[in-house]
């Protein structure tokens, strides 16, 4: 799949979840399968989330080759009280959401296929591209939308 293909998968990843939302309702917004977390929190993750790669993508593409990139520890986020992952609404984090993947976009409307192979070391996992940038982050809605939909189905 070229360059161009890729970046129209990522913004039908976005529009997908964004889908997913709509579904998403005041009756169901916390349900949750055991152990698994609600649609509020799956929400509230993928806005941190996309935080995070809002600011990886512009790391990858204006910092020295090479340089570090944060992991952060997703599930203390969830956990944390003051991020309100169990009880803040949803709106604002959809918002996020949308802008950033947007403002993602249009960055990637502006790189090569050469850009692709620049990288930065992950704390976490070393060596990351903005190959795999791309590819994670086309991903990332698509599982997190499949995991609303359960949320919302469960009992």
């Amino acid at each position: 799949m070229g360059l161009i293909e890729r970046i129209a998968a990522y913004s039908a990843s976005t529009d997908h979840f964004l889908g997913a939302i709509v579904a998403v309702t005041a009756e169901n917004l916390d349900r949750h399968l055991p152990g698994e977390w609600s649609a509020r929190q799956v929400i509230h993750h993928v806005a941190d989330s996309e935080t995070q790669s809002y600011v990886r993508l512009r790391r990858l593409l204006a910092e020295p080759v090479g340089s570090v990139i944060q992991g952060y520890d997703e599930a203390a986020w969830a956990q944390c009280a003051s991020l309100g992952y169990r009880d803040l609404p949803v709106e604002h984090s959809t918002g996020v959401f949308r802008a950033v993947r947007e403002a993602s976009l249009d960055v990637l409307g502006r790189i090569n296929a050469e850009d692709l192979t620049r990288y930065a070391v992950h704390s976490e996992s070393g060596r990351y591209t903005l190959d795999q940038w791309l590819e994670i982050y086309t991903r990332h809605p698509l599982d997190h939308a499949a995991q609303l939909v359960q949320a919302i189905s469960a009992p």
